[in-house]
């Protein structure tokens, strides 16, 4: 029997992230996996993969679309769909092997299976029992479904099955407009798919700005994706090579059929927590399946503490990986800290969509005294000279005392520009602060700051 100061039950962001930490703060870690590789849905089955799919289906939409403004002449690459998909692989192998390369360096052991917790101080894996005085539960998400929907991953696919499809569909029906189902649409789109998006709700990408709701509905519309907004899947009938989804309108009760040679179920996620003996150990878990924790991430068992996906709050990758950190920290008897105020969301499209804190619905329905500062990418030289001026910068602060409450961002490099208004926030910055913030020209950051001045006197190119 193995004896751990600390057993970290998943290897995805959360759960490699605090093993690292934890084997920093000197103290004796394993880690239980039972994929062949490290790094979890994000590394094998999700960001990471995703990302290589929509840079290359980037690069050819810029090929069709823009290289001949430029002067490039020629004709636009072809697509070999099986080396895509190598490329795909390869991209997730590399990251993979880096998590095994860092468990190497700071001594953390990978304990290879699936892990289950018999009682408080031990984890099993396989046939072996290991003791621990702490156990991290980071065991993830799975993707979510409908009633009247059976997954096969061949026809009707989650975003699993949607990576390695063995060939490009003529036609892909996504059920759920969020951030998943707009990525992967995308990714097909681009690379030659009718793509049909099935949202129940009447927008797009909820909770999401109003204002950059519509503007990205517009432009992927503009791209070649068609909506169907406020209805109801009722039922998806498969047969071995195509798919009938049936349909009900919510203004009207109508109800509709759609064919498909592919349909992507896009519905979200939901704690994945099965096999790990919870209910046995008397660990209170939500209504929505999620394991409750305390402040410092700590179950009601004592010395149990769960991060990421499993527990409350955005199933986000960065938001795991802070929360992993902080346990690890707290466990080591300092203290960790997460502001989940200032967390980011990205959406990897093009152009690309990025917020952190409150939108302006929020604090409305809060009755909160704000103000906007808001700059066109049209305005930005560097933008309009990379093809890229579509979207704007938005910058909420609020009335009184400008302390920036929010920001929204649908543009180039979106998910990048972000982060110096999540750093502004997290010090307490006024949108002045950034105004008179100086910025290198020509960049897209520039129109960071003009929204930011847009908040006082008003922007200087708009």
């Amino acid at each position: 029997m193995a004896q751990y100061d600390v057993i970290v039950i998943g290897s995805g962001p959360g759960g490699y992230v605090a093993a690292i930490r934890c084997a920093q703060l000197g103290l004796k870690t394993a880690c239980v996996e039972g994929r062949e590789t490290l790094g979890g849905t994000c590394l094998n089955v999700g960001c990471i993969p995703s990302k290589a799919l929509l840079h290359a289906s980037h690069q050819l939409h810029e090929a069709e679309h823009n290289f001949a403004k430029m002067g490039l002449k020629g004709k636009a690459p072809s697509v070999d769909w099986k080396q895509m998909l190598s490329y795909k692989d390869d991209v997730i192998g590399q990251n993979t092997k880096g998590i095994e390369f860092l468990f190497k360096k700071n001594k953390i052991d990978w304990l290879k299976g699936w892990g289950s917790i018999p009682e408080a101080g031990k984890v099993k894996v396989g046939d072996d029992v290991h003791e621990a005085k702490n156990i991290i539960i980071a065991s993830g998400s799975e993707a979510s479904s409908l009633p009247g929907i059976k997954i096969d991953e061949k026809v009707v696919v989650t975003s699993t099955g949607a990576l390695e499809l063995p060939k490009i569909p003529k036609k892909m029906i996504v059920i759920g407009a969020g951030v998943i189902g707009l990525e992967l649409g995308s990714v097909y789109s681009r690379l030659g798919t009718e793509v049909q998006v099935i949202e129940f709700l009447d927008t797009i990408t909820p909770g999401m700005d109003g204002e950059v709701q519509k503007t990205f509905q517009r432009l992927l519309q503009k791209q070649g994706l068609k909506f169907t907004l406020g209805a109801a899947v009722q039922k998806v009938d498969a047969s071995k090579s195509k798919a009938k989804v049936t349909y009900k309108l919510r203004k009207d009760d109508s109800e509709h059929d759609m064919d498909a040679d592919v349909v992507l179920v896009a519905t979200g996620r939901r704690p994945y927590t099965d096999g790990l003996g919870l209910d046995a150990l008397g660990i209170e878990m939500s209504q929505r399946g999620q394991i409750k924790t305390d402040g410092h991430w700590q179950t009601n068992v004592k010395g149990i503490y769960a991060i990421g996906d499993c527990i409350d709050g955005p199933m986000l990758a960065h938001k795991a990986e802070d929360e992993g950190m902080a346990c690890a920290e707290v466990i080591a008897g300092k203290a960790g800290h997460v502001n989940y105020g200032v967390i980011p969301g990205v959406i990897y499209t093009h152009p690309e969509v990025a917020n952190v804190g409150q939108t302006e619905e929020q604090l409305k329905e809060a009755g909160r005294a704000y103000k906007v500062g808001k700059f066109s990418f049209m305005g930005n030289g560097r933008a309009k000279a990379n093809f890229a001026a579509d979207g704007f910068v938005k910058i909420i602060a609020d009335k009184d005392t400008d302390r920036i409450l929010g920001a929204h961002i649908i543009g180039p490099m979106a998910g990048d520009l972000i982060h110096e208004i999540c750093v502004a926030m997290e010090f307490g910055a006024s949108a002045e602060d950034l105004a008179l913030t100086c910025h290198a020209h020509p960049t897209y950051s520039e129109a960071v700051r003009e929204a930011a001045l847009a908040c006082g006197n008003g922007a200087i190119h708009m």
